[in-house]
């Protein structure tokens, strides 16, 4: 089990910063290598499901995740929880949001990340690689908003 946690507070509001970290199709932007595709009409929720796909060439895999809890942060905190279902990458992610009581907000970004064939003795590499990349992701999403939809 390769279990790690990623804190980040931004000047942002957490509804703002709700929306750029949920903004799933973004992540590729943040993420080398990889695209993202969401699988289920928007607006995303319980139940949404996007492909993260990770490759270099013809060499790759896929991420599959569903949101199996979807509380956005409005006035308050928000919590959305991500169950991993792909063959190769497996375990959970939770994105949870939380105003500060000066300004801005909190982002707490935990994930247990599990990749199939890969012996438990290199957990400690998983989970050093896995806070950098997720980490430099976080802070990419949360520097550059998302375009605004067209309504």
């Amino acid at each position: 089990m390769a279990l790690f946690r990623i804190d980040r507070e931004s000047s942002l509001p957490a509804g703002e910063v709700w929306r750029r970290l949920t903004a799933w199709e973004r992540h590729a932007d943040v993420v080398p290598l990889t695209r993202v595709t969401v699988r289920t009409p928007p607006p995303s929720g319980e139940g949404t499901v996007f492909v993260a796909r990770s490759a270099l060439g013809p060499v790759g895999f896929d991420d599959v995740m569903e949101v199996v809890t979807w509380r956005p942060a409005t006035d308050g905190g928000g919590l959305c929880r991500l169950e991993k279902r792909g063959s190769f990458v497996t375990g959970w992610a939770e994105i949870e949001v939380s105003p500060r009581a000066e300004a801005g907000s909190a982002v707490a970004w935990r994930e247990d990340l599990r990749v199939r064939w890969l012996p438990r003795i290199f957990d400690g590499v998983l989970v050093a690689a896995a806070r950098w990349m997720f980490g430099r992701a976080v802070d990419g999403l949360l520097s550059s908003p998302p375009p605004r939809p067209f309504v």
